[in-house]
């Protein structure tokens, strides 16, 4: 159209709409087999289950030009029946679905029947096989689902030939239909790689059957995994004793979400540049975004600096529970109660690798300090709890009972770690989960202690950068955490003499200014009273019948708090709390816990030795608690401008430049 007609508002007719034609069956089928094989490697996972499906023990691979040319596996399965040879490759056949609902109940991996139908419908396939009962074995050939002749102008029926027990499946020139996609994996050494992923992947998980998996043509294979080695020998044999002597075994069962899972997964001095992750969901290989990014999230706290770990799980869940059909190639699922599982397994692992690291015994260098002990007292000079008359709240508590080394104040326990199971609890880890600051939480866990600037700010080094940080506040969020994570797994701290309730209350009630201090102070009394039994479980707080507080967890080893704080904590814990609810009061009592265990700089009138026996406890206890308790530092730190950074060396190396 020319411009001059164009501004004269002439313009030729617009075309008429083609018309919506119904597509040709063998389009369609084309299409969708471009979605389900999209590379090589599909294509082998869906005929690795076939076989898997099929009871077979060995299962050999063989690849030439990244399985663009030929890939074909061999299994010793029970084999197709011959009368069924005929329909095998047509969409929507299958032996293991009748109706819909029987989704709901499928174990198998397969249960579609478009497997066989898409790999016919992008190359030239084959299948000889043989049942047990058979004389012999048959082979045909088959081209966008249906069954052809060998040869032009022959039969279609399928041959009587040699062969063994089983099924042998030969797919060639994958994708010489499809002249776009057949250019775009140009790179057969890349797809072979793809190839042997998948199949060591299934050789790690069906540690039962025996895998091979080579090159035509060459004479060695790359992979070949002995029926019944274990799942750890075959982790040895494909990623090396290395990476198999770093790993430690997890596992978990809850019957009353209908989930276990068993797996092995990375220490914390595992050290390798990739992450690799085997998830299997009721033994099919799958992405879980949000298992994997929890996961990974937790270890980024955990393992030496540019590690990635190295997860292998096998989670089952009551197949009524989960939806496999949900993507073309099965390779996601969904399930219920999914914040729970995943919840579960990262608490599983963070346990495990807890547990490795307090098992492990480092020597102690003590420092040459001032005697003083832990609280920043002199041997000897302990003050006494303050008369209530005196409405003082800085007096300094009673003592506590030391250990046999007079340094640690936890009761000796053989009790085994308790498994937590509430919802609540798992509910709060994984709150603190998605609101965990990857960046801060790999400098907490990397720093290295510079110096303190004052009673509240230290200066702390991670690589080149160097960071001014409120040790305080850190504190408080470090306390909360460990609660939430070691809920019922505290140590003891024994108190000796054990202090009233009602007399800390009272203390409390009268610098509050309550109305009526006796009466407040008796309703704190049998508010912990009434429920010592469930502080004693969830918290170690063991309240006696006569209303005295006998034990206090230790959150960190070695650290007590600052017990002037204990007057508040009792009665804010008493009337800010709801204690009806379980959730809101778990994380309403944890929150006033890590109050009272949080940091606070020593007053001007405390002894001179309190402010050195402070500072001795933040940078021997706290800071490495940062390091070692894989702490998830939370966003908040940074509106709460606990973590500032001050210079960054290649900054400073431009400022001296421009000097």
């Amino acid at each position: 159209m020319s411009l001059e007609s164009s501004q004269h508002g002439h313009s030729e007719p617009s075309p008429k709409p083609p018309p919506i034609r119904k597509l040709d069956e063998t389009v369609i089928n084309r299409i969708a087999a471009g979605e389900i094989i999209n590379r090589p490697s599909n294509a082998l996972k869906e005929l690795i289950e076939n076989s898997l499906d099929a009871g077979s023990t060995s299962i050999s691979i063989g690849v030439k030009d990244g399985g663009l040319k030929v890939l074909q596996i061999q299994d010793n399965g029970h084999g197709i029946r011959a009368e069924d040879m005929h329909i095998v490759c047509e969409r929507f056949t299958t032996s293991k679905l009748k109706t819909y609902e029987d989704l709901s109940t499928i174990q198998t991996y397969g249960f579609r029947g478009e497997a066989l139908a898409s790999i016919s419908h992008v190359s030239h396939l084959s299948i000889i096989t043989k049942q047990a009962e058979s004389d012999c074995a048959y082979k045909a050939n088959y081209s966008d689902g249906k069954i052809v002749p060998a040869r032009p102008g022959g039969s279609s029926d399928p041959e009587p030939c040699a062969g063994n027990n089983g099924t042998v499946i030969t797919a060639e020139d994958l994708f010489y239909n499809i002249p776009s996609r057949k250019s775009a994996l140009k790179n057969t050494r890349d797809e072979y790689t793809r190839i042997f992923e998948v199949a060591s992947r299934y050789a790690i998980h069906n540690s039962g059957v025996a895998f091979t998996c080579r090159k035509i043509g060459m004479p060695k294979a790359d992979l070949n995994t002995q029926k019944g080695a274990s799942t750890i020998a075959n982790i040895r044999q494909i990623f090396g004793a290395k990476i198999a002597s770093s790993l430690v075994q997890i596992s978990n069962t809850d019957k009353y979400f209908d989930y276990e899972f068993k797996g092995s997964v990375s220490s914390s001095t595992h050290e390798m540049h990739k992450s690799i992750f085997l998830l299997f969901i009721n033994h099919r290989l799958v992405d879980h975004t949000p298992i994997k990014r929890a996961v990974e999230s937790l270890y980024t706290s955990i393992l030496p600096k540019a590690s990635r770990p190295f997860v292998y799980l096998d989670l089952r869940i009551k197949p009524q529970n989960v939806d496999v059909n949900v993507h073309p190639t099965k390779r996601e699922v969904r399930f219920l109660n999914e914040d729970v599982i995943v919840g579960a397994i990262v608490d599983c692992i963070h346990k495990k690798l807890l547990d490795i690291n307090e098992s492990r015994s480092f020597p102690i260098q003590k420092p040459t300090a001032p005697q003083c002990d832990d609280l920043g007292h002199e041997p000897g000079k302990r003050p006494k709890l303050a008369d209530p008359s005196d409405r003082q709240l800085s007096s300094t508590f009673p003592e506590i009972k030391p250990g046999p080394l007079g340094k640690s104040y936890m009761a000796e326990t053989t009790e085994a770690p308790i498994d937590v199971q509430l919802t609540s609890i798992r509910n709060l880890r994984n709150e603190l989960r998605r609101h965990a600051h990857t960046e801060l939480t790999r400098v907490l866990s990397e720093h290295t202690f510079v110096g303190f600037i004052d009673d509240r700010k230290a200066l702390i080094q991670y690589q080149t950068r160097l960071y001014m940080v409120d040790y305080c506040k850190i504190s408080f969020h470090l306390f909360y955490h460990r609660c939430v994570f070691d809920f019922m797994n505290f140590g003891r701290i024994l108190l000796q003499p054990a202090p009233s309730i009602y007399e800390l209350a009272l203390v409390a009630a009268q610098e509050l200014g309550d109305e009526n201090p006796e009466k407040s102070a008796e309703d704190v009394n049998m508010r912990f009273v009434n429920n010592s039994e469930m502080l004693e479980e969830f918290f170690l707080i063991r309240i006696s019948d006569t209303g005295t507080v006998e034990s206090m967890p230790m959150i960190v080893k070695e650290y007590s708090p600052d017990y002037d704080k204990l007057p508040l904590f009792l009665y804010n814990a008493a009337f800010s709390i709801d204690w009806e609810n379980e959730q809101p009061f778990l994380k309403g009592f944890i929150n006033a816990l890590a109050s009272l265990y949080a940091l606070e700089p020593p007053l001007p009138d405390d002894p001179l030795n309190a402010k050195e026996a402070y500072r001795l406890m933040t940078e021997h206890r706290i800071f490495p608690s940062f390091k070692e308790t894989s702490f998830w530092a939370p966003n908040m730190l940074l509106t709460e401008n606990a973590v500032i950074q001050l210079a960054d060396l290649p900054d400073l190396y431009r400022i001296f430049e421009r000097c």
